[in-house]
């Protein structure tokens, strides 16, 4: 273990509604399953925020001493329409309306979710668990919980949640609010009841089916997650994570599988934790309406995929965040201040490494450490690392370790970031940059002769163009925020 972050790493447990400290269930090891994308469409920004949370807490288990083991999984089969286990599968759907195969839009926007994930600095997991990967492994754990927890009716298997305990106490929700929200079905038990494997109806054929005791269909997508889960982390593993929008239906419907399966009351992880949703008063996150906010979109604006990473960190992972262009562009501005800060360090700071021996670091770094293990506290992490670049006259070595500590939980890229690559080229720029260097030159040469009204010009030119000019400042330039 970290000696250096010797405060224990306390997390809230949506399960039990209480903060719980960590005590993993592999001495030295930390196991965390986090549910991925359904990779019928582009990821928006609010699914992103979920990747972001699960990466702050892998990284402070690393930074904690954990050997981590964290699982992804990707789901290109058996979600639908409808969290609720309504409507039609969203991957044959999308084929249905785009008129490309399944398969191939499945690895078209799996590859776009994995470009947002490098992006945003977050880590790749140890595995990328791709649901079609697993679909015989599935059937055998359908299988092996049918004769007890199962009834067969025309349009699949249903699980028969009277047969496990405490169905639904993740979501605290009354039966009648969760009836509310799940598909009707002729013949099922209960309202609450859900399909683990969906029959392809008589004289369809669709393009991902799968042989099985119960006919040709595809699993549900809660079975995906239980069977991969266990798989890769075990029957008991330690911290189980998605977006709160997961904590209604699909995670319960989850632990009523792991109980099945496991044969216990157990839900499988010891801690579920669930972040908040990011909300757009404008209504641009929903993916329905077509027209939604992914990171692309705030690239195209000039915007560097990592200020949203520290607009999300600035905001506690249970807490609403709300989006506006505004708290994004002020979010850049702080990450511009930030990356200035250690440019300014790093010039001062020999190549050697230190160790933090000075006693206000070493209490800068106690404070983080604290912050960080009241669950997981972004949000007063990054005040103190403004404090460690404040700090001018302590040593500069020193310094740039505890800061790497710090960015290595934090992942800001802080300490190869540059102000440049901040630089990002709005999609509607209308000049080049190396047309703006030559412009900047002819500007100073006007400036040199004293030709002022010349050198006025050029500026009104660039700024004509979404260019915005810092005299005095090596950068010289920067593209113009439009908001």
């Amino acid at each position: 273990m970290n000696d250096n972050a010797p405060h224990p790493l306390k997390l809230f447990n949506s399960l039990t509604r209480q903060m719980e400290e960590f005590v993993s269930v592999h001495p030295g090891e930390a196991r965390v399953y986090t549910c991925g994308p359904t990779v019928y469409n582009y990821q928006h920004i609010g699914n992103m925020r979920a990747y972001i949370f699960a990466d702050l807490l892998g990284r402070t288990l690393s930074w904690k001493g954990y050997k981590l083991t964290h699982i992804i999984n990707i789901t290109d089969v058996g979600h639908l329409t409808s969290d609720a286990d309504a409507g039609d599968d969203k991957m044959e759907k999308a084929a249905a309306q785009s008129g490309k195969s399944a398969w191939d839009i499945a690895k078209y926007y799996t590859d776009a979710y994995w470009l947002d994930i490098d992006r945003l600095n977050i880590r790749q997991p140890a595995k990328w668990a791709i649901a079609t990967d697993h679909v015989e492994e599935m059937i055998a754990f359908a299988e092996s919980i049918a004769d007890k927890h199962c009834y067969e009716l025309e349009s699949g298997l249903y699980f028969d949640v009277s047969t496990v305990p405490d169905y639904g106490r993740l979501s605290g929700a009354q039966s009648d609010d969760i009836e509310g929200r799940i598909d009707a079905v002729e013949g099922k038990r209960h309202p609450q009841d859900f399909a683990i494997w969906r029959k392809t109806p008589a004289g369809e054929t669709r393009q991902m089916e799968w042989d099985s005791p119960w006919g040709k269909g595809a699993p549900g997508w809660h079975l995906e997650c239980s069977q991969m889960s266990i798989k890769y982390l075990g029957e008991t593993f330690d911290i189980h994570t998605g977006g709160i929008d997961h904590r209604e239906i699909h995670h319960p419907n989850e632990i009523a599988q792991n109980q099945a399966h496991n044969c216990s009351e157990h839900s499988g992880a010891n801690i579920w934790m669930h972040n908040n949703f990011l909300i757009d008063r404008a209504g641009k996150m929903s993916k329905s309406s077509g027209d939604f906010l992914r990171l692309q979109v705030l690239i195209d604006k000039g915007i560097h995929p990592l200020a949203y990473r520290l607009m999300c960190l600035q905001a506690h992972y249970r807490s609403e965040l709300e989006f506006t262009w505004e708290n994004l562009a002020a979010a850049l501005t702080r990450l511009k201040r930030m990356v200035m800060g250690v440019e300014r360090l790093l010039e001062k700071a020999d190549e050697k490494t230190a160790a933090i021996e000075h006693p206000a670091l070493m209490q800068l770094r106690d404070r983080f450490d604290a912050a960080l293990s009241e669950d997981l506290n972004s949000s007063k992490c990054l005040p103190l690392l403004e404090e460690l670049l404040a700090l001018k006259k302590l040593p500069a070595e020193q310094r740039l370790v505890l800061l790497t500590e710090m960015d290595s939980v934090l992942g800001l890229q802080l300490s190869s970031l540059t102000r440049k690559e901040l630089r990002v080229r709005p999609a509607g720029a209308a000049i080049d940059e190396s047309d703006i260097e030559t412009k900047l030159d002819q500007r100073q040469n006007a400036k040199s002769e004293k030709d002022f009204a010349a050198a006025d010009a050029i500026r009104d030119e660039l700024t004509a163009k979404g260019v915005e000019l810092m005299d005095g400042d090596p950068l010289r330039w920067e593209w113009r925020i439009e908001i």
